[in-house]
């Protein structure tokens, strides 16, 4: 048998692809079990299309179809001069998954972070999500770092376990 995997385009995120990541988007948020305000929502799209943003937006592309979602944020960093990304979103379409798609929106990540004098590129995921895990394992080096959270909007979020409770 023959599989078919078409090729996959990562480009900057554009206004005409928001149908697409608003149902991206959605299912990220679903598979983290998370409920945003719509205003967070607006706000998210609106920085992914300005270009004097710090946060970026990736989409992989299928002819012409939004099938995967990248956004990242670039900062300046006490240990370098030169900035790092930090991967904070990255999402496939899980009918569309096992061909690439994130692989393709992390390698033209690094390669955008490459050509930019990036320092590095870092990120997180839940540790139950060994699904993602196979594919970082494979595509960076996985550090022994641990991630506090301190929210600053609902103090007494962590007591409950809530969101910004990791």
């Amino acid at each position: 048998m023959t599989i078919f995997t078409p090729s996959i385009t990562v480009r900057p995120i554009e206004p005409a692809d928001e149908p697409g990541w608003r149902s991206l988007w959605a299912g990220y948020l679903a598979f983290y079990r998370q409920l945003l305000a719509p205003e967070v929502t607006e706000a998210t799209w609106r920085r992914l299309l300005d270009p004097t943003s710090e946060m970026i937006g990736r989409a992989a592309v299928i002819d012409g179809g939004v099938i995967g979602i990248l956004h990242a944020v670039i900062h300046g960093n006490t240990w370098a001069t030169a900035p790092v990304c930090y991967l904070e979103d990255l999402f496939v379409d899980p009918d569309r998954r096992r061909h690439g798609a994130g692989r393709a929106l992390i390698e033209a990540l690094a390669a955008e972070g490459q050509r930019a004098g990036w320092r590095r590129i870092y990120w997180r995921t839940a540790a139950d999500n060994v699904t993602a895990q196979a594919l970082y394992d494979d595509v960076a080096r996985r550090t022994g770092w641990v991630t506090y959270e301190r929210d600053l909007i609902d103090p007494q979020a962590a007591a409950r376990g809530g969101p910004g409770a990791s």
